[in-house]
């Protein structure tokens, strides 16, 4: 007897800013998981930045929720800390990094009112080191946990029923999450120096406040 039950609709969805540092944890574990991996038909995976919001409708579409964020857990820089269900909003609201979290609490809340919340919400979690770098990239310890955090994401979505399996087929750029020039390795690579772009705001404008 064919099984006619559908297949969960997952969704990986990585958030945060790129541009600061340690608070593109969230978007380049999903960029990594991508580059990686394939997966099963019933899996989407985003790049959700900063849009607070406008991100309702794939909670909503939801049946499984993978997210992936920098959060201030008040532990040492690059610790992993995985938090499900109920306890996702309250953790994404204790210590906001940024007005993205306080957007995306009030995405969880919000679907969870209009009754079309996903049965499984996994937060994984990694407590940044600096945020006030702007143009920089992950630092050392958070790129060591973004790569443990791949490990288990993996092994979550295995058993949610993503059929993660290594990549074969080239990524291309219109199939990428993330734009082409945000790609990690050549947004490192042409970073400009400090002396040609300041990296915690602009010097004529700090330069009026005194």
């Amino acid at each position: 007897m064919t099984d006619t039950t559908p297949l969960p609709r997952i969704t990986v969805l990585g958030i945060g800013n790129l541009l600061w540092a340690d608070e593109g944890f969230g978007v380049r574990c999903v960029e990594a998981l991508q580059q990686r991996y394939e997966f099963a038909a019933n899996v989407t995976l985003i790049d959700g930045g900063t849009q607070g919001l406008y991100l309702i409708q794939h909670v909503q579409q939801a049946d499984y929720l993978l997210i992936f964020d920098a959060v201030d857990y008040n532990m040492a820089p690059g610790t992993l800390k995985f938090v499900a269900d109920d306890e996702v909003p309250r953790f994404l609201g204790v210590k906001k990094l940024s007005l993205h979290q306080t957007g995306f609490q009030e995405v969880l809340m919000l679907a969870q009112l209009t009754g079309h919340y996903p049965r499984k919400v996994l937060l994984m979690g990694c407590q940044p080191e600096r945020l006030d770098d702007y143009g920089g990239s992950l630092r050392p310890c958070v790129k060591d946990a973004l790569e443990l955090t791949l490990e288990a994401a993996v092994e979550v979505l295995a058993d949610w029923g993503a059929a993660p399996r290594p990549r074969t087929a080239d990524l291309s750029g219109d199939d990428a999450v993330t734009l082409r020039h945000l790609d990690l390795q050549r947004y490192e690579h042409e970073r400009p120096s400090a002396q040609d772009a300041c990296r915690v705001g602009d010097e004529r404008i700090l330069a009026r406040r005194h």
